[in-house]
């Protein structure tokens, strides 16, 4: 690997730990506190003012739970297969299905069965989100909208709005969800033969 290779990777770095810790909903200040590295130095080495070290990226790979080859976007010479880590939070469990920093993220979300319905307890955060139910049922809350979706059914909002998702009737839910930071958007195309036979029953 060439000198400049290098550079193009470490200069990738900062984004990619910042999509990163946006992705899990970590302030710069909650992942201070756990990693022990203060938050003015976190900021310097997302926003790319400060380089890489070693030092730096073990507690972030803790913490992260990631290898260190994915904090630095390391190629995986020869083989094509993306090797995929469940992530844990808030009791439901994340299967990232993309790997590049920045742009849109591809999850598999999968929401456990409950014995007893949860109170829905709403969040923000920058971004936005596009969802489509695999399987199960799945209640929406979006400000003001409280809604139950079935499989095939797909939904998008702006998660600067208080947002909660959940099991409608207490069993498994499993979802594809693409987020994205604010300014980028997913559509979901239509069958244009299915448009046009439509149209002429209009």
């Amino acid at each position: 690997m060439d000198p400049k290779t290098d550079e193009d990777v470490l200069d990738t770095v900062g984004p990619r730990l910042r999509a990163l810790r946006r992705d899990r909903g970590i302030t710069l200040a909650d992942l201070a506190v756990t990693t022990g590295v203060s938050e003015s130095t976190l900021s310097r080495l997302e926003s790319g003012q400060r380089r890489a070290s070693l030092e730096l990226l073990l507690p972030l790979a803790r913490t992260y739970d990631v290898p260190l080859d994915d904090l630095v976007g390391a190629p995986r010479t020869g083989d094509p297969r993306i090797h995929l880590k469940p992530i844990r939070r808030f009791g439901m469990t994340f299967v990232p299905l993309s790997r590049r920093p920045g742009g849109v993220h591809a999850f598999k979300m999968i929401i456990p069965a409950q014995q007893e319905p949860l109170e829905p307890t709403p969040q923000t955060h920058e971004g936005f989100e596009w969802l489509y139910v695999l399987s199960g049922r799945l209640r929406l809350v979006t400000g003001e909208r409280d809604l139950t979706l079935p499989p095939g059914e797909a939904a998008e909002f702006d998660t600067s709005l208080p947002h909660w998702l959940g099991s409608a009737d207490g069993g498994v839910v499993e979802l594809l969800i693409l987020f994205a930071l604010q300014g980028v958007r997913a559509h979901v195309r239509t069958d244009p033969h299915r448009s046009s036979q439509a149209g002429s029953r209009r």
